[in-house]
């Protein structure tokens, strides 16, 4: 197995981001459910070593995302009801976001102040992962309503108003005073310069492990989109906006590059 150049963000990939992005890329369409030996060997590729993995793992049980399960091919982890629900959502903004509509109306959050900082925090990068920007500290909004919002707000034991509304004005000022816009169209633009760069260092005859590889870097790297884009509709972007040609290429790349990383998948899994 060859490495790939070094050099670029896209390189590296921590263990517990790695895990996410097999169990929700590749795991989800599969019951969910692998042997250690096959999570092990599966994040090889990307040069994760086993005590790694086994860390990750450990910390992603302890936080309610993975659960222990006996497999034939022996001790192994699963998804638990709140993975499936956050690869669901993410599943959704990261290979359908392009064709979801946008009614013209906001989905409105307000919530009391969180006075326990550690929580607030929380609940703030949770609600920024969802899709949601903050007007003020106590009322957010989106522009749609988030599978895992309930969960969420059960969980912190949050209670709130939520309702739709158009919020008066032009919208596309609102956009620009609650997201910088500016910031994620440069992230854009260096993400598919990378990207582009990553994928032509793959040789032609490379193997399935050294595709996996790849498109595992490539999922990952787009995947951080998710905590800083909303998915804002095309009406409320600016003109050429810079996401538009990174999905274009990342929607290309990820479904040519995915038979052979699936074939590797299916191959460590049995």
């Amino acid at each position: 197995m060859s490495k790939v150049a070094k050099g670029s963000k896209l390189d590296f990939v921590h263990a517990r981001a790695a895990l996410f992005d097999l169990y929700g890329d590749h795991l989800r369409s599969r019951g969910g459910q692998a042997s250690v030996a096959a999570l092990v060997k599966l994040m090889n590729p990307l040069e994760i070593a086993a005590p790694a993995v086994r860390t990750a793992v450990s910390r992603m049980v302890r936080q309610g995302w993975l659960q222990s399960v006996r497999l034939p091919q022996g001790a192994g982890y699963g998804l638990t009801p709140k993975c499936v629900r956050r690869l669901d959502e993410a599943a959704l903004r990261i290979y359908r976001a392009g064709t979801l509509t946008w009614p013209g109306r906001w989905h409105v959050i307000v919530f009391g102040p969180v006075k326990d900082r550690p929580r607030r925090e929380r609940i703030r990068a949770e609600l920024t992962f969802l899709g949601y920007a903050a007007l003020s500290e106590t009322t957010w909004i989106g522009p749609r309503s988030a599978v895992e919002l309930d969960t969420l707000l059960d969980g912190e034991r949050v209670r709130a108003d939520r309702f739709d509304a158009t919020l008066g004005g032009d919208p596309c000022e609102l956009v620009a005073r609650a997201w910088d816009l500016t910031a994620i169209g440069e992230a854009y633009e260096s993400w598919h310069a990378e990207a582009v760069t990553l994928v032509s260092a793959l040789p032609e005859t490379a193997s399935a492990d050294q595709v996996f590889a790849t498109r595992s870097r490539l999922v990952h790297g787009w995947r951080n989109f998710l905590f800083r884009d909303p998915g804002l509709p095309p009406e409320l972007l600016p003109a050429g906006w810079p996401g538009e040609k990174a999905r274009a290429f990342f929607e290309q790349e990820a479904a040519r590059l995915l038979p052979a990383a699936a074939a590797f998948v299916d191959r460590e899994l049995h």
